[in-house]
């Protein structure tokens, strides 16, 4: 964690806008830290929407095909495939 020091100018304009919005000076610092350095992918959810349909410009984007001849077959049998997972991260004392 990082602690600011804001000059006193800083601190109430940041205290003004917190507080005709409604929230705390930290929360809307925070809030537009993270609007500038931290990118979001895609645009919020609407109300409403399902995951899938967040997602769904990303579901079925690439196929394994283009990497495993065939494809990776990597829904079918898949308990099995994450049981035997386990078991084997077990077996090798990480589990």
């Amino acid at each position: 964690m990082v602690a600011i020091t804001l000059t006193l100018e800083l601190e109430q304009a940041v205290t003004e806008r917190a507080r005709q919005q409604g929230t705390t000076p930290e929360l809307l610092t925070l809030d537009k830290l993270r609007e500038i350095f931290v990118p979001v992918v895609g645009s919020p959810p609407i109300p409403g929407e399902t995951l899938a349909d967040f997602l769904g410009d990303f579901i079925g984007s690439i196929h394994s095909s283009e990497n495993i001849p065939g494809g990776a077959q990597m829904s079918t049998d898949s308990g099995k495939k994450f049981a035997a997972g386990m078991l084997k991260k077990r077996q090798e004392g990480k589990l």
